[in-house]
């Protein structure tokens, strides 16, 4: 009869260096793959807004919403559109609200109506949550400012960004404004900063205003027609002479535009 033998502690030390060496060059390939999955859920949501906002201007003959703040308001003008409060409008990358804990650009804003500023919009609990924005310049604020988008019946339609990845609920991007110093990094009044977020290997997930959906580089937004009197080649892109180091450290390793 043979006495049944235990692993000794040297091997079990061994197994358990393996398991741990294992762990340790599987875990960025893990890491990489979950980011990859909630890209393309993202982008899954973002193909869902298309359609919620091709709904929205059918309905309303083609018009942007109106009155002061119109675009900013339009998680409550949406609602007719959209069932998943709080599923629909999170980013899968960017979930946890600001008021919690959650940082840019993984962070998400919480809105109430009538919140009356950054402060309060973005970490005042309310009804709506969410990580995704929309172009301020679309609208009809019912004022003599030429900038905006009023209607979906533009010229060149496939540039105009109208709902994306952002930091708050919506942005008034300018070509004058520059992206900022340092990743996640977010100095108002330049709300560039909102939009030139690296939650997505350096892409955000953009509906333009032909619905069309793709994935945006962050250097491409400066080349985006954000409103009308927008400079396509402005001082931050490449037609308009900006220079590799001109970029902040964070962005020099990706695509130029």
């Amino acid at each position: 009869m043979h006495k049944a033998r235990g692993f000794t502690l040297i091997e079990l030390l061994v197994v358990i260096a393996i398991i741990a060496l294992l762990m340790a060059i599987l875990m960025p390939s893990l890491q990489r793959v979950k980011k990859q999955a909630q890209a393309v859920a993202c982008m899954s949501n973002i193909k869902q807004w298309s359609y919620c906002w091709h709904m929205y201007l059918e309905d309303s003959d083609g018009k942007f919403p109106s009155g002061a703040g119109a675009s900013g308001d339009w998680p409550d003008k949406m609602r007719p559109y959209y069932k998943d409060r709080g599923a629909l409008t999170l980013c899968p990358s960017a979930t946890k609200p600001y008021l919690d804990g959650g940082k840019v650009p993984f962070g998400a804003w919480r809105w109430t109506p009538g919140g009356g500023g950054w402060t309060n919009f973005a970490n005042k609990p309310g009804e709506d949550y969410g990580s995704y924005g929309m172009d301020e310049w679309l609208g009809d604020p019912e004022n003599d400012n030429d900038n905006y988008w009023r209607t979906r019946e533009q010229k060149k339609a496939n540039n105009i960004p109208m709902f994306f990845d952002c930091v708050f609920i919506d942005t008034y991007a300018n070509h004058t404004q520059g992206p900022p110093d340092v990743e996640g990094l977010v100095i108002l009044p330049n709300e560039m900063h909102l939009v030139c977020i690296n939650r997505h290997n350096g892409y955000i997930n953009t509906v333009f205003l032909d619905l069309n959906v793709r994935k945006v580089g962050l250097k491409e937004l400066w080349t985006l027609n954000w409103h009308r009197n927008f400079d396509t080649q402005g001082p931050w892109t490449t037609a308009g002479g900006v220079q590799h180091e001109d970029w902040p450290v964070w962005m020099r390793k990706l695509k130029d535009y």
